[in-house]
């Protein structure tokens, strides 16, 4: 039987490291924050915050899963299309190299301006070294949630089909897209301040959920064998995963931080500024050789091939499973 996923996600990987998140494009992550804001006036303004915002997250989650459901049963064309906007490579890359070629030039005040946004740190005052490492930093948690988590699940959603309005449909693109949504859903609400705290306390647990898998394939296999074909240190990436990777207030950013940190030979954590307070974060890795510019190009490297990398393990598992 001909398995349509191959094409369907090879297509849209394809789309996605060459187009990567066109100016043109109005994102379907755009119109998602759009529903969560709009969902957040009204739901706010509950006593209890903790089930409004559970509210929040079950419309916000339930209403992308039938909308994507519908896309993809219009057809392939439009399948593969969104599933391709739920895939996040070339964009990340793009926004390391902008600030790689920026330092290049010199202007670290106009690399403090772009790094902010990208990052939720205080950029005003972070030194040459602070830039680098919070640009790879960057590049290394967004690997999951910008490219392995959405194929993560658009690969199990392909082993799912449900019948809608007569049609049989597959659950790649709803389970990829919800998984964009969950992703949004954190991004907006699932910050733990005063506003937050409480109202997007499940939104943030869902979202650690979500990522629980994929973070761990992530630093246990993706990034040290992509450090392998690109001949950095892949020893040091095994090494530093399996002592660090629970060094990071997140459950699952440590785990690709800690693959990157060893495979570079950098360490992240130390002193880092956020809303005008200062947090001391564990460090993460080893200094066995200071920051420099060369160093945003070897994080995007890794990004690459760990793409690659898993794209090739899904199609092959989804070849050998016979899923159509």
């Amino acid at each position: 039987m001909f398995n349509y996923f191959v094409v369907k996600f090879g297509l849209a990987y394809i789309l996605d490291l060459i187009l990567g998140d066109p100016r043109w494009l109005y994102h379907p992550v755009i119109i998602i924050g759009k529903l969560i804001s709009f969902l957040e006036k009204f739901l706010y303004k509950a006593k209890n915050k903790i089930f409004s915002g559970a509210i929040l997250n079950i419309l916000t989650l339930s209403i992308t899963f039938i909308v994507s459901l519908l896309l993809a049963r219009a057809g392939y064309v439009i399948e593969i299309f969104f599933l391709f906007t739920t895939l996040a490579t070339k964009s990340l890359a793009d926004e390391g190299k902008k600030v790689y070629r920026i330092l290049k030039s010199g202007d670290i005040e106009k690399a403090k301006k772009e790094l902010s946004y990208l990052v939720s740190r205080d950029t005003n005052t972070l030194s040459l070294d602070k830039i680098i490492m919070s640009v790879v930093e960057t590049i290394a948690e967004n690997t999951v949630d910008g490219f392995i988590s959405p194929a993560f699940f658009a690969f199990v959603g392909s082993f799912f089909y449900i019948e809608i309005l007569g049609k049989v449909v597959s659950l790649a693109l709803p389970f990829a897209m919800t998984y964009k949504a969950i992703n949004t859903l954190d991004s907006m609400v699932g910050y733990k301040n005063e506003k937050y705290i409480d109202f997007g306390k499940v939104s943030a647990r869902v979202d650690d959920i979500a990522n629980f898998i994929p973070a761990r394939l992530t630093g246990l296999i993706f990034v040290p064998l992509s450090s392998l074909i690109l001949k950095y240190n892949f020893k040091n990436s095994l090494k530093i995963f399996f002592r660090d990777r629970n060094k990071h207030s997140s459950p699952n950013s440590g785990q690709s931080e800690s693959a990157y940190a060893g495979a570079l030979g950098i360490q992240f954590g130390g002193r880092i500024t956020y809303f005008g307070k200062d947090y001391e974060k564990q460090k993460i890795g080893d200094k066995l050789k200071d920051f420099d510019y060369e160093d945003i190009k070897k994080s995007v490297n890794i990004l690459y091939i760990v793409s690659l990398i898993t794209t090739v393990s899904f199609i092959l598992i989804s070849i050998i499973g016979g899923k159509k």
